[in-house]
């Protein structure tokens, strides 16, 4: 039974990223058709064609590794400096150049002069590229707020889940108390686990955050106002200072970071449930502002990356996962001893997390990425208006084909970090059980 779910598991999250890549390259396909550009291919994978079929001037298929996936639009790079769209050089550089002019002109037929992707205002370019991520970032938003007003996520209440027993610095990341610990607040007014924190200092509290934040704000004499067993009673603590970990400017814990606070001593029961439109929204942010930042430090994940592939080294629960190590969490997902909503639910969030990763790499200003082409028609854009301010010459469009050499190298590099963690996925990957 645990390898047919998990078997499940990676069927699923492969259909699921077929359908991210379909959805993605719709995107694009659907904005070049609006502005007129022919689309001879509309291809879901790369490698041998599975199934195609013609509809129109496009052909539609499927290909057999699902791994990506492209249109292919007419004229993608405007004819070289002298006009013509193939030249022949013994430079390697410069035949990159020619060979990515030549494949945007190889399928050119009589009545396309009009219909070249090149030809489109710059506006109507970075529309084009932009579409196909901004599908997944609409997919990803989708998933996860669905997730979040339906299914739940966990979330801290004021209710206690245990009471410390002595005051430990939250620097010094120990649990057990020693000999001349002072007693915790909490211990000493009485507070059990159970209790429901109502008010703090006679004002009403219904969430956590905000009980967090006026118990970091006291020191000194409070009261309590709980519900135990069904009755309301007031208990008075006395808060002390303590080092306690320090929050960001939205509430959210920062690693390894801590100031001195007021501090009462309990731990907040967590539950799931179904949060507001508003809440998931918060969460949703923090969840692109954690992909942001994770695609920032990529570059620094490769030292553990490597030792983890190739050496002893630990494979951390922040680590690059690829689509065989999200594809491998997928199954272990299937085997949770959890409730099928709780399974569901995480399924959808990986596909989410997934999407919102394909968003972010694709916005990198580098070629051959969707970004690398929105930072080209920008900056033909830039160069032109420049030039009708200062009344010049329009320098016409910008000729991304000159970046190719760039785009190879980018591309072989990423295709070195793309199997650096699949090696990693494969002999040390990362595990949710």
């Amino acid at each position: 039974m645990t390898i047919l779910l998990t078997v499940l598991g990676i069927a699923l999250f492969a259909l699921g990223l077929l359908v991210s890549i379909a959805w993605h390259e719709l995107g694009h396909l659907s904005t070049a058709k609006l502005f007129g550009i022919r689309v001879p291919q509309y291809m879901v994978g790369f490698g041998p064609t599975l199934w195609s079929r013609k509809r129109g001037e496009t052909e539609y298929g499927i290909k057999a590794i699902p791994a990506g996936g492209y249109i292919r639009m007419i004229g993608m790079f405007p004819p070289g400096p002298d006009g013509r769209i193939e030249a022949r050089s013994t430079s390697p550089w410069r035949g990159m150049i020619e060979d990515a002019r030549s494949a945007a002109y190889e399928e050119l037929e009589p009545g396309d002069e009009t219909r070249l992707f090149y030809t489109r205002k710059p506006w109507k370019r970075v529309i084009v590229m932009f579409a196909g991520p901004f599908m997944n970032l609409i997919l990803a938003v989708a998933l996860f707020i669905g997730v979040c007003m339906t299914f739940g996520m966990e979330k801290q209440t004021t209710e206690v889940a245990g009471v410390q027993q002595c005051v430990i610095k939250q620097s010094e990341k120990r649990e057990e108390c020693r000999s001349g610990d002072p007693v915790s607040p909490a211990h000493a007014a009485g507070l059990k686990k159970g209790d429901r924190i109502t008010a703090f200092n006679g004002e009403p509290v219904d969430d956590w955050a905000t009980l967090s934040d006026r118990i970091r704000a006291t020191i000194g004499p409070a009261t309590l106002t709980i519900q135990r067993d069904g009755r309301e009673q007031t208990l008075n603590p006395t808060l002390i200072r303590n080092d306690v970990v320090k929050k960001d400017a939205d509430g959210r814990a920062v690693a390894d970071a801590y100031v001195p606070a007021g501090y009462l001593g309990f731990a907040a029961q967590s539950v799931i449930a179904p949060l507001t439109l508003g809440e998931s929204v918060d969460r949703m942010g923090d969840m692109v502002e954690n992909g942001v930042h994770s695609v920032i430090a990529l570059p620094s994940k490769i030292p553990d990356l490597w030792d983890a592939a190739f050496g002893d080294g630990e494979r951390k629960a922040d680590s690059p996962v690829g689509v065989v190590g999200a594809a491998r969490i997928s199954g272990e997902v299937m085997n949770l001893d959890v409730p099928t909503q709780n399974i569901v639910a995480s399924f959808l969030l990986i596909l989410a997390t997934f999407n919102l990763s394909l968003f972010l790499f694709n916005m990198l200003p580098l070629l051959p990425l969707d970004g690398g082409h929105i930072a080209g028609a920008l900056w033909e854009s830039l160069r032109r208006n420049v030039a009708k301010v200062f009344r010049r010459p329009d320098p016409g469009p910008f000729d991304v084909a000159k970046l190719m050499p760039v785009a190879y190298v980018v591309a072989g590099v990423f295709i070195c970090f793309t199997l650096l963690v699949l090696v990693a996925d494969l002999v040390n990957p990362v595990k949710i059980t």
